[in-house]
């Protein structure tokens, strides 16, 4: 079956009514359809499955083993998300197995499809926390004790979900296997409609955190409290979303970007007593993501005395630059006969695998040019022709 038709069968699961686009996150019952389809899937392949300790999903082509060519995504989505952010590199991993076996190939070196948990880190805040449990990019007590909104915990969920939480943890067995990973994800930005250009490889991904401010000041009642009287802490946080794009656009190639914010109670005739914002902050050159918060932190403390709060700054994830692989971003160039290739701003989880094992992107243009929206698109064309470019790539690296 073609990446298209795939997609279409998978259309209908975790439509957002209220964001619009879809919500698919870790452990919920979207993401859990998600999975068990892949495992179907995988299955009238002939794939052996296979979850490890960290909820990550493997289909094997051949007998798992050392020097293994692997490929694949994620199926979570960000909430209120696009169609293809994850699902893309699913799905066109799966079509590529299928026109593999058209063309009657046998790998010679193991091949698998490795379908990662939790890789925007929307329900329990950190990003590529599949990727990062495997690698031991993370403590596992700090994985299983990370909360939803709600308050349950990964530990909770993944248990419900028939996962052994107490098995988390860096995972070296599985990780030796991998000779090499490569992901097709779509583009998240318009690099490929300025180069006129259906596919690209990836060179490097700038450096980029998550960080929580959480503002404390006093509770109280909207009417009867006189402005003078008052601790807000919903000031100092709108003080500092404003620094943010503020400091940023003066610091060369920044991004920062305030998406999440939470008072409590938040009641409309209430004025908060906390306030807990996220931001997130991408510049490229190791160093220099601590600096750009720093500025937005002393911002923070600033703003928080002026209004008798306090605030606290802790960060919950930060990946330095990453560099993909050049001999493998050369051969896959070499197999596609001379595709471009692009930096991106977007974190993936085979950035995380690149500090282990030599790992690379496979690009596929998005007309938009947005992403992390319902306006995200890849059109038909451009998603067969990403299917059978990765079909390529794999043939080579598994011969």
């Amino acid at each position: 079956m073609t990446a298209n038709g795939l997609l279409g069968e998978i259309a209908d699961i975790g439509r957002d009514a209220r964001h619009g686009g879809y919500s698919r996150h870790a452990y919920d019952s979207a993401e859990s359809t998600l999975r068990e389809w892949f495992i179907e899937q995988a299955g009238r392949r002939g794939l052996d499955v296979e979850t490890d300790r960290n909820g990550n999903i493997w289909a094997w082509w051949g007998h798992p083993g050392s020097g293994a060519v692997v490929t694949g995504s994620h199926l979570d989505s960000v909430p209120g998300g696009g169609a293809f952010d994850g699902p893309l590199g699913v799905t066109s991993a799966l079509a590529a197995v299928d026109l593999l076996h058209t063309k009657g190939f046998t790998p010679a070196k193991p091949l698998a499809l490795l379908v990662f948990a939790e890789e925007e880190g929307g329900r329990f805040g950190v990003p590529c926390l599949g990727s990062r449990l495997l690698t031991g990019a993370i403590d596992a007590d700090r994985a299983r004790a990370l909360r939803d909104a709600a308050g349950i915990t990964l530990a909770e969920a993944a248990a419900k979900a028939g996962q052994d939480p107490e098995r988390f943890g860096a995972d070296p067995e599985a990780l030796a296997r991998i000779g090499c990973f490569v992901e097709l994800h779509v583009e998240q930005g318009r690099g490929l409609i300025d180069l006129d250009s259906p596919v690209a490889t990836g060179s490097s991904i700038i450096a980029h955190g998550r960080y929580r401010f959480s503002f404390a000041g006093q509770g109280n009642h909207a009417g009867a409290t006189r402005l003078i009287d008052r601790q807000d802490p919903m000031l100092p946080a709108a003080a500092v979303i404003a620094a943010a794009r503020r400091i940023a656009a003066v610091t060369d190639d920044a991004r920062a970007t305030v998406g999440k914010l939470i008072p409590t109670p938040g009641g409309t005739n209430v004025i908060a007593s906390t306030v807990d914002l996220w931001l997130d902050a991408r510049v490229a050159g190791n160093g220099r993501t601590a600096a750009l918060v720093e500025d937005i932190a002393g911002a923070a403390r600033e703003a928080a005395a002026a209004e008798g709060c306090t605030v606290t700054v802790t960060e919950e994830s930060y990946s330095d630059d990453v560099v993909f692989d050049d001999a493998l971003r050369t051969r896959m160039d070499g197999v596609l006969g001379g595709v471009p290739s692009l930096p991106t701003g977007a974190g993936h989880d085979a950035g995380i695998l690149a500090a282990h094992v030599p790992s690379g992107m496979l690009y596929v243009r998005n007309p938009t040019g947005i992403s992390h929206a319902p306006e995200e698109l890849a059109e038909p064309a451009d998603v067969d022709f990403g299917a059978q470019s990765l079909a390529q790539v794999l043939e080579d690296l598994a011969r």
